[in-house]
């Protein structure tokens, strides 16, 4: 299978690349990112000894680079995406010009070049809070409403409900997912757990929004990149137009997180730091495993006490992908580093 993925270099899509590099010797993989702040060449497998890895660098939205970057394609998995939320609060133009407008470019080119899988890679934050249709909190159903909170959420709904139309009314064969929370090796650090590790690794204060009890379900990225993979090689009837929540079961609060990533590198409390809390910021993020669960027979493998320290050592032994990182002098991050805005 020849594969094109979309965000490759960034945070999940290129665990995805080195995962399916690793697992199935056979797959091609095109990787197409724009290299954005959060895109980084130096995330994917080095191109001059992989030979069944190849780079484009250029713009979902661009019609004319993604209708050459398919031919002799079979897949699409789209990853790319605006994905922070509070930049989002501050300049949602962008993410509805990468989401909904880019999203719409790779269907339809898959649409006319007769594209055998389209995995969309999408968010719990479709959701808003995870609650029942009553009010009453419990993890996210597929079938919930959407009630996005956020500009980033809501471009996300409208992403996904552009690719369910496309099944429905084209029989392009769509899949959609839709993730908890991602951590582990090679995350931008403006997002919660590189923020705080990076913080307390340097003694800085771990800002936390309002009260800290901000709860969410946390899942390695090695076992979402390997779900991910699981239902790209299922036989399409078991997969195609359907939506799949993926999560790990591990929820934890804000407040839990940051005493944790403490606790491990062995530094004092006193650098918790509460800050105002952001607009519409969502209480709970949980979703409902069952349905993966029980027509894939998957479930996360990976708990959080143990990917936790492998993340932590992973960014304690990683100072010069850091460095690479802060040399970009990204006004948002250093303000991030500096202040904080944990998702």
């Amino acid at each position: 299978m020849r594969i094109l993925v979309t965000g490759g270099a960034g945070f999940i899509g290129s665990n995805f690349v080195r995962h399916m590099l690793a697992t199935y010797p056979t797959d091609e993989i095109v990787v197409l990112d724009k290299l954005t702040y959060a895109g980084n060449i130096t995330n994917l497998p080095p191109l001059s000894t992989t030979p069944r890895l190849s780079f484009v660098q250029g713009d979902i939205c661009d019609e004319r680079t993604v209708v050459q970057v398919l031919e002799d394609c079979d897949a699409i998995v789209h990853f790319a995406a605006e994905t922070h939320v509070d930049r989002s609060l501050l300049q949602a133009q962008d993410f509805m010009r990468t989401n909904v407008q880019g999203t719409y470019v790779l269907l339809e080119a898959a649409r006319q070049q007769h594209i055998q899988r389209f995995l969309h890679i999408s968010t719990d934050e479709v959701y808003g809070n995870a609650c029942s249709p009553e009010g009453v909190s419990r993890p996210s159903l597929e079938t919930d409403t959407l009630l996005p909170l956020s500009p980033y959420a809501a471009s996300k709904v409208g992403a996904d409900t552009l690719a369910f139309s496309y099944w429905a009314s084209y029989r392009l064969p769509v899949t959609i997912t839709r993730c908890s929370n991602n951590y582990g090796p090679y995350q931008y650090p403006e997002k919660q757990l590189p923020l705080f590790i990076l913080n307390a690794l340097e003694d800085r204060p771990l800002p936390i929004y309002g009260d800290g009890q901000h709860s969410r379900d946390w899942i390695h990225v090695d076992d979402h990149v390997e779900v991910l993979a699981l239902i790209l090689h299922q036989p399409a009837a078991h997969v195609v137009g359907e939506i799949f929540n993926i999560g790990a079961h591990e929820e934890r609060t804000t407040l839990q997180n940051a005493r944790t990533i403490l606790k491990i590198l062995e530094k004092p409390g006193e650098l918790l730091s509460f800050v105002q809390d952001r607009p519409g910021n969502v209480q709970r993020h949980a979703v409902d495993t069952s349905k993966i669960r029980q027509q894939l027979g998957w479930q996360a493998r990976i708990s959080f006490a143990a990917g936790m320290r492998q993340t932590i050592d992973w960014y304690r032994d990683n100072p010069a992908w850091i460095e690479t990182i802060k040399e970009k002098h990204n006004e948002f991050l250093m303000a991030a580093l500096q202040r904080g805005m944990p998702r």
